[in-house]
């Protein structure tokens, strides 16, 4: 154990004796670490946000819409060139589908809300089925959403976000008040929660407002969102199935033929965000990799200058009773600790960084423990697998050739 003390001593001391040396060494390793707790602690709280914020759908249920989940261009032209999915479409499913525990219908569009001298531009102004409420979890804490009722006689009646309360009602209740959507009156009977900002876009600048109203005052000439929950979770897949056979029997689509209509669901939509980040993921990977491995390079080379530099003073240390596993462990740990602690200055560089993130941007961030670790370990590993040669070479001084050098 002295012995081993020792050593640690001499390799600090002689790290210490070169700092600005030593300082110039640890650049490859900081900018390796912090790029990976940085871009790990980024996408970690993506992931989370993503999953908490943004893809809130249940398991159990899932959307049929013209356009579905489009990855690419062509995708696109495709899915314009579907026939839009219709009301009677809607009801047709509710009618034939046996293992359907709830089927509903949206559309929607961004429009102009008014009341009195206020206005606000740019609304999602969301037409539904009553039961969207409960398919969408819409969380209305003051007053109510619409009944079947009211989506069947096409009631004047609207539920509206946070931001159009504020913005339009800064001092007075707004139920029981009247807006105007594009000019069209309606009677505020429900206010939702306020959901905030997800990545910089605001949650609360909505109002939705009964289906049949929506085609009324702004026509059918659009594709509705289909919304259908599976009548348990074990059942998901078979509901999945059944209607897309259903679909496709009303659209008399050829067996051969792709589906005229996609399908989005919790699952897709989560596979989807983790093929974006981890494609991220691994080019920012191998971004710090290849610092690091430059980092472990420039270690190399600065050990192998200082075996040569130390050379008379290793054939002192021999001829003094040090054994070649010695001079070796000296120089590993002299590599192993210059790495570590430019290990430490990366996660306390990356942890900062990955604070800005969140305090100054609307990108999460999340730095956890376990990742700290890995970095440290990870950084000493380069500092050992690069001292090595440098720590073998100086083993094998001859000591007499040693004492030899000036």
């Amino acid at each position: 154990m002295n012995r081993l003390v020792e050593v640690i001593r001499v390799a600090l001391d002689a790290l210490w004796a070169h700092k600005l040396r030593s300082s110039l060494t640890l650049l490859g390793v900081i900018i390796g670490v912090a790029t990976i707790i940085t871009v790990v602690s980024a996408i970690s709280g993506l992931n989370a946000y993503v999953s908490e914020q943004i893809f809130t759908l249940s398991p159990d249920v899932f959307i049929v819409s013209k356009f579905g989940i489009i990855l690419n261009r062509d995708d696109f032209f495709k899915a314009m060139r579907r026939k839009n999915l219709t009301f009677e479409e809607m009801e047709r499913i509710t009618e034939m589908c046996t293992t359907c525990r709830g089927v509903g219908a949206s559309a929607g569009g961004t429009k102009v809300i008014r009341h009195a001298a206020f206005r606000l531009a740019d609304v999602r102004v969301t037409g539904s089925t009553a039961n969207l409420a409960e398919l969408y979890n819409v969380d209305v804490v003051a007053g109510r959403f619409y009944t079947e009722a009211e989506v069947r006689r096409a009631a004047p009646v609207a539920v509206i976000g946070w931001d159009v309360q504020d913005q339009l009602f800064p001092d007075v209740d707004p139920l029981g008040k009247t807006v105007t959507v594009d000019g069209y009156p309606l009677k505020v009977i429900g206010l939702l929660r306020k959901q905030g900002s997800v990545l910089g876009q605001s949650q609360d600048n909505i109002a939705y407002l009964p289906l049949s109203l929506y085609g009324k005052v702004f026509g059918r000439n659009r594709s509705l969102d289909i919304w259908v929950r599976a009548a348990s979770l074990e059942r998901f897949g078979e509901t999945q199935d059944e209607v897309r056979v259903l679909l496709r029997r009303l659209r008399a689509t050829p067996f051969r033929d792709e589906d005229p209509f996609g399908m989005v669901n919790a699952e897709a939509l989560q596979g989807l965000w983790r093929g974006i980040s981890a494609g991220a993921f691994a080019m920012m990977i191998l971004i710090a990799g290849i610092s690091l491995v430059v980092g472990g390079i420039v270690i190399m080379n600065i050990m192998l200058v200082s075996v040569v530099e130390r050379t008379r003073e290793i054939g002192v240390r021999t001829s003094l009773g040090a054994r070649r596993r010695d001079i070796r462990q000296q120089f590993l740990l002299e590599a192993s600790i210059l790495a570590a602690i430019g290990g430490v200055i990366g996660v306390a560089l990356g942890v900062g960084v990955a604070n800005a993130i969140t305090a100054f941007t609307p990108f999460p961030t999340r730095v956890q423990p376990e990742l700290v670790l890995i970095a440290l370990l990870l950084a000493t590993g380069v500092g050992l697998v690069f001292g090595l040669w440098p720590a073998v070479k100086a083993s094998r001084l001859d000591p007499i050739e040693a004492l030899r050098s000036e």
